[in-house]
């Protein structure tokens, strides 16, 4: 195990608002940077096939920056700049923490993932001879396309059971040679990396070892500050490959009040204190802020878990809770809803009666956005706080 001399000692209250500043909820939003802007501070934005208010990447610069158009988001993430010649995306879909929006720049710096595909002795589903080449050849002369119009996504209606072509078209876009180029209606739209991918990135040139290094540094700098577990997360990586290269990541040896483990920091995090006005939203259950519960919970004290996948007899906060985020801390959770063009909560569930004012402003503030005019609450968990909630409803409407 690597070990180093910490060089500064945090609060688990600064860790917090380091945090929060490092995820873009603690100053002022760059809104001149916009969404791209925000794509590349993050580094990556959770692709997931549920939607209730809105899909979950369009979800994540609306929790930091305000009301952004969703159209506009969209064509920051796919759509090349104007006048750009030739016509590039600036993001590409790839596995990261999950399926993920990266920025287009960072394409080199997952050849060491690219290559372990290309290494990979077993799949779950077969590639039948010829379908891969065939595949290739179609994009060539047609792309870019989609898995339906490159012959059939599914064989059945069963969602597994994918197509030849569908087989083909994501074992190359995990080898690298076919990228997802944007979704439409949900479908991934791919074409050739010869194509998509600016020539100057266009390669596989670093070894693992500095691609696992910018990965580090980049986990590391989004997160403000973290535990090996942490910054293993982020990306996906696995322990040893973060423990062989985070003494030369350029991030820094801390340690945390409370934490208990290692952490390390963005030196550049450190320099000045977190200040400025805190962001009250609703957080997509798959934000960046917390997509690892033991570190939410270490953090903010918040247990949180998706319980989507949960049956319905069984979840104790609703389908798709969202947590509340206001003053730096997660106050509440709200799994909504939509009605024609009102906003239904579900179930709010409220961290005492503080918590009112902000769950309110959050609810309101979200339902504008996906235009909705009206704001209905089914359940509190506490109920003598629905009167209140109700009130400060109806007055932050109004």
């Amino acid at each position: 195990m690597t070990t180093s001399r910490p060089t500064a000692e945090l609060s688990a209250d600064e860790a917090r608002r380091i945090a929060l500043r490092a995820q873009g909820f603690l100053g002022a939003p760059q809104r001149k940077a916009g969404v791209r802007g925000l794509l590349r501070h993050l580094g990556a934005v959770q692709l997931d096939t549920i939607s209730v208010l809105a899909r979950s990447h369009e979800l994540i610069p609306y929790a930091r920056l305000g009301a952004v158009g969703r159209k506009t988001i969209e064509s920051a993430y796919w759509k090349p700049s104007v006048g750009a010649s030739p016509a590039r995306p600036h993001a590409f879909e790839y596995w990261s923490h999950a399926a993920c929006i990266l920025p287009i720049e960072e394409w080199p710096h997952f050849a060491f993932r690219r290559r372990a595909y290309r290494n990979r002795p077993h799949w779950n589903h077969e590639l039948p001879d010829g379908a891969y080449d065939q595949v290739i050849k179609q994009l060539r002369a047609e792309g870019p396309l989609t898995a339906t119009e490159l012959g059939g996504a599914k064989r059945t209606s069963e969602w597994w059971d994918w197509s030849g072509s569908k087989v083909a078209v994501e074992r190359a876009l995990m080898y690298g040679e076919v990228v997802c180029v944007e979704r439409r209606g949900w479908k991934r739209v791919y074409d050739l990396a010869e194509r998509a991918v600016p020539e100057a990135l266009l390669h596989d040139d670093l070894d693992d070892t500095e691609c696992l290094r910018r990965l580090v540094r980049l986990a590391g700098q989004s997160l403000g500050v973290g535990t090996r577990a942490d910054i293993a997360d982020y990306h996906r990586l696995k322990g040893e490959q973060v423990e062989a290269v985070i003494a030369d990541s350029g991030l820094v040896p801390v340690t945390v009040e409370g934490w208990g483990k290692p952490a390390w920091a963005d030196p550049a995090a450190l320099e000045t204190p977190p200040r400025g006005r805190h962001r009250t939203t609703l957080l997509s259950p798959f934000d960046s802020l917390i997509w690892e519960r033991a570190r939410t919970e270490r953090i903010f004290g918040f247990t949180h878990r998706l319980e989507a996948y949960v049956p319905k007899q069984k979840r104790v906060y609703g389908y798709f809770a969202m947590p509340v985020l206001a003053g730096g801390h997660l106050v509440g959770r709200v799994d909504p809803a939509r009605e024609g063009r009102t906003l239904v909560a579900k179930q709010v569930t409220l961290n005492g009666p503080k918590a009112v004012p902000a769950v309110a402003q959050a609810l309101v503030e979200a339902a504008s956005w996906v235009d909705c005019t009206d704001v209905r609450v089914e359940r509190v968990d506490a109920p003598d706080l629905r009167e209140p909630l109700t009130k400060e409803l109806t007055r932050t409407l109004t």
